[in-house]
Parts: C-alpha cells; structure tokens; sequence
C-alpha cells in the first residue's frame, strides 16, 4: 500500500515513520511512504500557501489552489476505487480501528495535512473523499495526525506484522471486525516474574488450561472495557466515515 503525504513540513516526517513496524512494512516493501512538499506547487518566490480569510478574521488558511494542482499531478487520472483522499481536520470523524481496516483496502491513500487556521473549504467539498480526525482537540497542524493513521493503519496491511492474528487479538478489535464494529479493550497481559512485589499473576494463565485462558481473557477484556471505556459498550458504533 502507498501513503502519500501532502504537507508544507517534509521534515517532520523523517522521525515518526522511520522506525518500528512502518519502517519494517517499506523495508519488507508491503509500505510505501511518499512525502510531498505543497510548496512545490506554488509560483511565486515565496512560495505562498495561504491566505487571509474572506470576511475577516484571525489566522490564515491554506490556499486551494496548490492543494488541488499537487493531488492532479501526483494522480493524473485517479481512480476512486483504488485512490483514497482524506483531509486531516479536527472537524471530521474519529478515526479507529474499524475506519482503519476500511482504509488499507485502498491501494493508494493521499492524507492532505492543513495548517494555520484550516483548509480552504471547496478542498473538502470537491477534492477530499472524507475527512478524518483523531479526536476532539485541536493541533498545529495535520502532520502529527496524519502520522498516527498511517501508523495505525500499515500495521492491519496483512503480512507487515509478521503474525497476522496479531492485529485480530488487540484494543478495539476483540468484538470488532470490518463491518465497523467499535470493539473493546484488548484484555490485560502478564509476563515474567509469576510474583512481582507480592502481586501474582492470575492463577488460571499459568496452568495450561487454554479454554479457560481463552474465558478468562474475554471475561477480563470486557470487565476492562466497562471500568476504563465504558463508552464502548453503551453508544452505537457511527459511521466514520464522510458517504460519498
């Protein structure tokens, strides 16, 4: 799967993507990350991306006009089906693990990084497929979120963890599946020492039983899930994701 991204910071990307399992999904070549300067399509010698906003205001906002020339010439022809654009905004749904699983079915997904005081709305009317948030705050800027989902998303691509059923048996994917299911919490997990400052291990993950182990971690998922997000088991699952 190829990520582009589009962004007036190239730099900022060199840290977050170059290590851990996106930096083993390109090395293993299942992972392209391609990282595109906005400035580029620009013309004059400051290499302007904003402006002030219509009708007043504090702050600018990232012009059209080089959005839309850069997403046209790194996709001439682009085909819906296989070519995923969304733009990075607080206003747009949360991302999760479900809108993730969606996304790598997409061969090619383009994240468009705003800045300053936002995007100039026709790029989310008439360019952007959706718009995705990763929660109810605001940042400087859509590169860190931008950062996340392709995190969060390179590591679903089968075969970029190694061990598919890894991203089957974690937070959010324990009830969940690709019908958008929210999921819940991944259960709690033990390792060596058995005791730890006198706080032991539970009894039934060492005796080898596995149908108990198996009832004993979905019965421990959901009683974490109740006490740290009840949230997931009281609200229906939304769309997350803008129907075009």
């Amino acid at each position: 799967m190829i990520f582009h991204l589009l962004t007036i910071f190239p730099e900022f990307f060199r840290g977050p993507l170059e290590h851990g399992v996106v930096a083993r999904g390109v090395k293993s070549g299942l992972v392209q990350i391609k990282i595109h300067n906005l400035r580029d399509w620009t013309y004059d010698v400051h290499k302007t991306v904003d402006d002030r906003p219509f009708g007043g205001g504090e702050g600018m906002v990232l012009k059209p006009q080089p959005i839309f020339e850069a997403v046209e010439a790194i996709w001439p022809e682009r085909d819906p089906a296989k070519q995923r654009i969304a733009l990075m905004s607080a206003q747009g749904p949360v991302f999760n693990q479900a809108r993730g699983r969606q996304l790598v079915e997409f061969e090619e997904l383009m994240l468009i990084c705003g800045r300053y005081e936002g995007v100039d709305e026709r790029v989310s009317q008439f360019l952007a497929d959706e718009e995705i948030s990763i929660g109810d705050f605001v940042l400087s800027g859509g590169e860190l979120a931008a950062a996340v989902v392709v995190d969060a998303a390179a590591r679903l691509i089968p075969g970029v963890l190694g061990n598919e059923e890894s991203s089957k048996q974690e937070s959010f994917s324990a009830l969940g599946d690709d019908s958008g299911a929210r999921g819940i919490l991944d259960c709690p997990h033990y390792t060596r020492p058995a005791v730890f400052r006198g706080w032991s291990v539970p009894e039934v993950l060492l005796g080898g039983n596995h149908a108990a182990i198996r009832k004993w971690r979905g019965e421990a998922a959901l009683e974490k899930t109740n006490r740290l997000r009840p949230d997931l088991l009281d609200s229906e699952p939304g769309k997350s994701q803008r129907e075009r």
